[in-house]
């Protein structure tokens, strides 16, 4: 598959261009306060290039500038849009990838801390909501990037996973010594980026509770793309997900707030289980796509732009599991990108409310150069609710200067771009709740806890 990489570069200068403007940097900042501990299920969220990103002013690898990262994520957020566009057409398969290549080696949005291993070694997982099990980089392991590896040797309950385990069978392209009594490994390979991993077990601990014998993939090589610093948790609906893992601790069920890659002085939460989360929430009907069962999909029935419902075709829109064509929720997007004839319907009416001359900035097509710009709110609407997203949500702004741009795209060009996503930054500052077992997802506005 191309990635099409390429065609965001644009983009990517336009992003550049713009925090460069606004003096961003991922730099801790001496204001940053401390990070409260993890307990009762509840850990803390914290986007991996803010300004008191737990990865430090480094940014794990990835760009040396803040600015340098948002652009390199916009890019990225292509071969995201193209993978999660290959898995929705995947047929026939009936589990999930522990990694697929370039999307997982590429930089994570936000991560939590977790321990693993007895005695604990600490880790930061990045918190993906497509992806349905964990990697974690280990020690030795060629080609990643970790500064700080799992140590299996450390650990007195580590395990790998026998080929003979019925595990073995659920992970991609699996192999196993003649023997069958050799640890079970697998491999993956995508565009120009493979991973080698050993399916192993041990005790992760997160928020204070203790997953024994969790399954995860210990990453003994990686080539192409570098992988990232940190490993992956999984919160998809596989069955190696942490959600099927842990089916009988947290019922299957969990919520975040996400906060803005601005913020110093709040925080974000993942809150796993039932309990603490909002009783009064408006919800809409999780979609099952048999195909791939572990991406969220949900029913947008349409889009309001100020007081106006844009007209959008209906198969623009429309849920086909054949397809894969519909709307997801997505953590590890930054922007959220639409069809073509969704983000031009809504693209074209907020250029006539704004009623200004209109710019281009690389990828972003609706710019304004005027400071008086009044921008309208942007309302997704569901089955059963509707969110209604303020400014913050939708606009990218430049602190020096008065440009601002609308913060969506089209769906990348490619053989199968029929996805709507709805990404991180639309996301940000609510609580959104992924209940399986009821088969819901929930929106509600929330400023994420101030520290």
């Amino acid at each position: 598959m191309r990635m099409g990489v390429p065609m965001l570069c644009p983009m990517a200068l336009a992003l550049a261009l713009l925090l460069l403007a606004s003096g961003a940097t991922a730099s801790h900042s001496p204001s940053c306060p401390a990070t409260p501990p993890d307990a009762g299920g509840t850990l803390q969220v914290s986007h991996a290039f803010g300004p008191c990103s737990p990865l430090g002013s480094s940014g794990g690898g990835a760009s040396p500038s803040w600015a340098g990262f948002l652009a390199d994520q916009s890019a990225r957020d292509t071969s995201r849009l193209l993978y999660l566009d290959s898995l929705a057409a995947v047929r026939g398969r009936a589990y999930a990838p522990i990694a697929s290549g370039r999307q997982l080696l590429q930089t994570p949005t936000y991560v939590v801390r977790a321990r693993l291993g007895t005695p604990a070694q600490e880790l930061l997982l990045a918190v993906d909501t497509s992806n349905d099990a964990a990697w974690i980089p280990c020690a030795g392991c060629a080609g990643c990037a970790a500064s700080n590896p799992f140590t299996p040797s450390s650990s007195s309950s580590y395990r790998p996973v026998p080929c003979a385990s019925p595990l073995c069978t659920q992970a991609p392209n699996s192999a196993c010594p003649p023997n069958t009594r050799g640890a079970c490994g697998f491999s993956l390979t995508y565009a120009d980026s493979s991973l080698v991993a050993t399916l192993s077990q041990d005790s992760l601990t997160v928020a204070g509770d203790v997953v024994k014998a969790y399954t995860f993939g210990c990453l003994q090589r990686a080539t192409g793309t570098a992988a990232p610093p940190q490993g992956l948790l999984g919160l998809g609906r596989g069955p190696l997900s942490f959600l099927s893992q842990t089916k009988d601790m947290y019922e299957e069920t969990f919520s975040y707030c996400l906060p803005s890659f601005k913020s110093v002085n709040f925080s974000g939460t993942l809150r796993l289980g039932k309990k603490g989360q909002p009783q009064r929430i408006k919800t809409t009907p999780l979609l099952a796509n048999p195909h791939r069962s572990s991406l969220y999909y949900v029913n947008m029935t349409g889009i309001r732009v100020g007081k106006k419902v844009v007209t959008i075709p209906a198969s623009a829109l429309g849920f086909d599991p054949a397809t894969g064509a519909g709307t997801v929720l997505d953590s590890g997007t930054m922007f959220t990108r639409l069809v073509a004839p969704a983000y031009l319907a809504v693209r074209d009416e907020v250029r006539r409310r704004v009623g200004k001359p209109v710019s281009s900035l690389g990828g972003f097509d609706t710019c304004f150069t005027d400071p008086a710009v009044k921008w309208p709110p942007v309302t997704l609407m569901f089955v059963g609710m509707q969110v209604t997203l303020p400014e913050e949500n939708v606009v990218i702004h430049s602190t020096y200067g008065t440009t601002s741009c609308l913060a969506m795209a089209a769906a990348p060009d490619g053989v199968n771009t029929v996805l709507n996503v709805i990404a991180s930054m639309q996301q940000q500052n609510h609580r959104v709740l992924f209940d399986v077992p009821n088969g819901r997802v929930g929106f509600a506005r929330e400023r994420c806890t101030a520290i």
